[in-house]
């Protein structure tokens, strides 16, 4: 290893540290003092004895010990507003039904979450969210994982008895990324609370009141009208089927379905530890051989891997981080994430001269298709065709930006989430769990280990400051330890993984020490970018919009139904030891050792931040005002 862990502050940026010190909520814990020990009570709850820590709600002291208690609003640590009314218990002593989810546990407290009159408040409850609610399940893209739906199957809830006026709204979809459908919204105000409490974009707010009330932007304008990031995290807590992803199937079967056409797939690297939930495996099975089969199935003509690109962009930023560190040109910001670039654009738009002019891994690779791999094998440009496969609603954003097309036609024609790939394979019957493995393609399917970890947080600077540990040092090599032989070229950055929300620290780089901040989620770029203006001396930041990395992204499976973890981080996790246990287990785990990558810059690149590398693999950003 060749880090320091550094997490000071300096003394000019107090207050901006007292904030940055605060852990968001839906992030790991920060502080690395010793906890205080926490005080206990002891309550029964249905006949059972528990002890937990005072002031834990009285739904969570339940789910302990494997009481599930309904609710359709609450989040933990993000939304504890207790508005849906479907989590009430009775506690003894009480005349009215509590919500549990806002109810404290203290000392002596009986608890019964399954009476009668419980069973029968719940039911009306959801009856009555029923009543207004557009009901279309077989055709909701959330069937079968739908929390109401299931709340409703739990509750054996057959008719709906009231009746009355129903909402009729138009659906919103008015952005390349996220729709948006009133007519299912139940008022849980998930997404107003994840979009500012943890992204710190405050896009949602109640509008109108009594019946009228909806949770919409100011004016009810659309997503692509106001300072949506489009990161879609308020997509995966949505409940619902209120809030989605805009599918992009139908044009992809179309494409695929005249054999004229040559259909480019690639995968970014998260999705090949994500793509197995959707299919019943456990939290973090790789999956990527058996992603390549499907991919093959469904009919596209090759397919690549995004994290081949991921190398390129390293190679790129590496040395661009260098030129501006001699240059003191800092601090130098990562650029990979579109949902951070388009939060950069609309609230800290003075940054934009330090963000690198590097494009992502998907924006290089859709250039690389249209103009060297096509020319290269004179596939015909107007039967050429670019999908990505991507774990991110921003993704299909940031396809649609006029810098990423020719001006006649974008370089990535379709972008699919995790979740669209998944209803696909399906579509197709594709027995998912039974393909065989099989490898990417050549030459664009081959990557390293540091091109594999771009899917978690901290993984790009990781990544980066391997390549340019290498190039500071004059290429040498670092003996890591005699018994890992395959490993020995590799320094690792472990100070800034994991699932913090903000991690700083000091590495050094040949005879230099830099400063380096982490951050996921833009509520922690907030911080850190506060930090800075307040005085902070940081070197190089790196910040990813969804929390984790794009392990989090917006696109990714939905825990959702009966799964309580929904926003938590807990599965994360497991996510990320993934994409490094692949990274490790790599014979090659620089981007600067990819054979490939190095041939495309003696046949077609030249070096890196060449004029033509410039050309094809580098952009250009803009400040933009809230309402755009």
């Amino acid at each position: 290893m060749a880090t320091a862990s550094d997490g000071s502050i300096s003394a000019n940026s107090k207050e901006s540290a007292s904030k940055r010190a605060q852990t968001l909520p839906g992030t790991a814990e920060q502080s690395k003092e010793p906890a205080e020990p926490k005080e206990m009570v002891t309550l029964q709850i249905d006949g059972i004895t528990v002890e937990v820590e005072k002031g834990l709600s009285l739904l969570e002291a339940a789910r302990n010990i494997g009481i599930n208690i309904p609710s359709l609003c609450y989040l933990k640590d993000i939304n504890e507003i207790g508005a849906c009314r479907v989590c009430l218990v009775e506690i003894e002593g009480q005349r009215t039904l509590q919500a549990s989810c806002v109810y404290p546990s203290v000392d002596g407290l009986i608890v019964r979450t399954n009476t009668a009159r419980v069973r029968k408040a719940r039911k009306r409850t959801v009856e009555l969210l029923l009543s207004n609610h557009h009901r279309e399940c077989t055709t909701c893209n959330r069937n079968l994982n739908c929390e109401l739906q299931n709340v409703a199957d739990d509750l054996a809830i057959r008719d709906i008895e009231p009746t009355g006026e129903v909402r009729r709204y138009e659906i919103h979809d008015n952005n390349p990324a996220i729709q948006r459908d009133y007519n299912k919204c139940i008022h849980c105000r998930r997404c107003e609370a994840i979009c500012s409490k943890m992204q710190q974009c405050h896009v949602y707010s109640a509008q109108n009141r009594g019946f009228e009330t909806v949770i919409a932007p100011a004016f009810m304008r659309d997503l692509g009208e106001v300072a949506c990031i489009m990161c879609g995290q308020c997509v995966i807590a949505c409940p619902v089927g209120s809030l989605t992803d805009k599918e992009s199937m139908s044009p992809i079967w179309e494409i695929l379905e005249d054999p004229r056409n040559h259909v480019v797939v690639q995968t970014a690297p998260s999705i090949q530890v994500t793509l197995g939930e959707e299919f019943g495996l456990p939290v973090g099975t790789v999956v990527t051989g058996k992603m390549v089969t499907a991919l093959r199935r469904l009919g596209f003509d090759q397919v690549f891997a995004t994290d081949f690109a991921a190398d390129l962009t390293i190679m790129e930023e590496a040395h661009e981080f260098i030129g501006r560190f001699e240059e003191g040109r800092l601090p130098f910001l990562t650029s990979c994430c579109p949902g951070w670039i388009k939060f950069c654009e609309h609230f800290y738009p003075q940054f934009i001269p330090n963000l690198s002019t590097c494009k992502s891994p998907m924006s290089m690779f859709g250039a690389l298709t249209r103009f060297y791999h096509g020319k290269k094998r004179d596939i015909d440009p107007e039967r050429l065709f670019s999908v990505a496969i991507m774990p991110c609603t921003a993704k299909k954003y940031e396809a649609a930006r006029p810098e990423h097309s020719d001006g006649k036609r974008p370089h990535i024609d379709y972008v699919l989430t995790t979740r669209e790939l998944a209803m696909m394979i399906r579509q197709a019957g594709i027995d998912f769990a039974k393909l065989p493995d099989s490898e990417y393609d050549s030459p664009l399917g081959e990557y390293t280990g540091a091109g594999t970890i771009f899917g978690a947080t901290g993984g790009v600077m990781e990544a980066a400051l391997r390549t340019a540990y290498w190039a500071m040092t004059g290429g040498k090599k670092v003996e890591n330890s005699p018994q890992e032989e395959v490993r020995e070229q590799t320094v690792e950055f472990r100070e800034i993984r994991g699932q913090s929300g903000l991690k700083i620290s000091k590495v050094r780089l040949g005879d230099h020490e830099i400063k380096v901040a982490v951050a996921h989620g833009t509520g922690n770029a907030r911080q850190i970018l506060e930090a800075i203006i307040a005085g902070e001396k940081i070197d190089y930041v790196e910040i990813m919009a969804c929390p984790g990395g794009c392990v989090g992204g917006g696109g990714q499976p939905v825990l959702g139904g009966r799964d309580h973890r929904k926003i938590s981080l807990d599965y994360r996790h497991n996510r990320s030891d993934a994409l490094y246990n692949i990274d490790y287990s790599k014979k090659l785990r620089n981007s600067h050792e990819n054979a490939t990558i190095q041939n495309l810059y003696k046949t077609y690149l030249d070096h890196p931040g060449s004029e033509k590398a410039h050309k094809v693999l580098h952009t250009a950003y803009r400040a933009r005002n809230r309402w755009s």
